[in-house]
């Protein structure tokens, strides 16, 4: 995936208002609507699924999309790519992950070119916040501050979530440079991470229920999940580290799809949908969508730059090295990833 340089991602980060993500599916083999029209299956991770309701509504009022109804699905995004493959329907899929993407491209679902176009697949982006009690009793202010002993972290886990490993990407980063480059200290920062965790659910969403409902002191998460949550009411506070991760969330339509869901993708790109992506608190991946936001640190200004942005790509060498590296499982005799391998130390093996 070609990736913006990081000049470009912080001007667009400041200056645009972030808008967000676009996901959608159809069946696989889409089926005709009860009323004759056409029904699109959309399979997509957890967290995009308030913006989806509205984008969807709008899409249907639409010349492109007249007739057109939605079947939804929403989970973890590993076990949903893992889903599709095993033949659940889907026309489009928007995953937290490009590896969750490209395992439907090698299973022939997804067409090898599909992120090649304007915005190179994503369709909406995040970056990774820390999100704390009220009034931040603890005083957090970084990475450096959810390791000290007795803070009680919740993170979905890394072996079926996107998110997560988003997260810990995130937390490695930052350890890496606030250590000069030290690995081994990375690595330990991991380790002391993982021990200070009390709550690893499967999906970025069940991170955030078990939260709100009293888990933990702080909860890793995309800065998107935690505007949403002040939207709809919870008691929370957040904090944009100083060095975080981009995150970028890719979208796509399976190979046998109608018409319809590569019409319903480009739509994510119209500033109406990005405009609902926004609302929402995703930063937009189109250029000149602004507004304020409800829920953020700063409506007027929701979306600060931080110091050090880190991606996937420039800092991580892609998403197969970066999966290789961190997330192996250790299948067909191949040495486990350095997450894998710390969780797997530490006890904490999520849900």
């Amino acid at each position: 995936m070609q990736i913006r340089s990081r000049a470009a991602l912080a001007a667009s980060l400041a200056g645009a208002t972030f808008l967000g993500l676009a996901l959608s599916a159809c069946s696989v083999n889409s089926n005709a609507s009860e009323d004759g029209g056409v029904s699109i299956d959309l399979v997509a991770y957890s967290t995009p699924e308030t913006a989806y309701n509205e984008i969807t509504a709008a899409f249907a009022e639409t010349e492109e999309g007249e007739g057109v109804e939605f079947s939804t699905s929403y989970g973890p995004s590993g076990d949903q790519s893992r889903a599709v493959e095993g033949g659940q329907a889907a026309d489009f899929v928007n995953f937290s992950l490009e590896s969750d993407v490209t395992r439907l491209v090698d299973a022939g679902l997804v067409a090898d070119d599909w992120n090649t176009g304007e915005h190179q697949g994503i369709v909406a982006d995040s970056v990774v916040v820390i999100v704390t009690r009220p009034g931040n009793p603890l005083g957090i202010e970084g990475w450096e501050d959810i390791v000290e002993e007795g803070v009680e972290i919740v993170s979905p886990n890394p072996g079926s979530s996107g998110g997560a490993r988003w997260n810990v990407l995130a937390a490695y980063g930052a350890a890496l440079e606030a250590s000069g480059g030290d690995e081994k200290a990375a690595r330990q920062y991991l380790v002391d991470f993982f021990n200070n965790a009390v709550a690893l659910p499967g999906s970025a969403r069940d991170a955030l229920t078990s939260f709100t409902s009293g888990v933990g002191d702080v909860l890793i998460s995309y800065e998107n999940e935690a505007i949403l949550a002040r939207q709809n009411g919870e008691e929370l506070d957040y904090v944009v580290p100083d060095s975080t991760l981009l995150i970028e969330t890719p979208a796509a339509v399976t190979e046998e799809s109608e018409p319809e869901a590569q019409a319903f993708l480009d739509h994510l790109y119209t500033e109406e949908a990005q405009a609902s992506f926004l609302k929402y608190g995703y930063r937009p991946v189109v250029e000149g969508v602004t507004g304020e936001v409800e829920g953020a640190n700063d409506p007027a200004d929701p979306f600060p730059t931080p110091t050090t942005l880190f991606t996937v790509a420039d800092d991580f060498g892609g998403w197969p090295a970066a999966s290789e590296k961190f997330f192996a499982d250790g299948e067909d005799g191949e040495p486990l990833g350095l997450v894998a391998e710390v969780q797997q130390e530490t006890g904490k093996l999520g849900e």
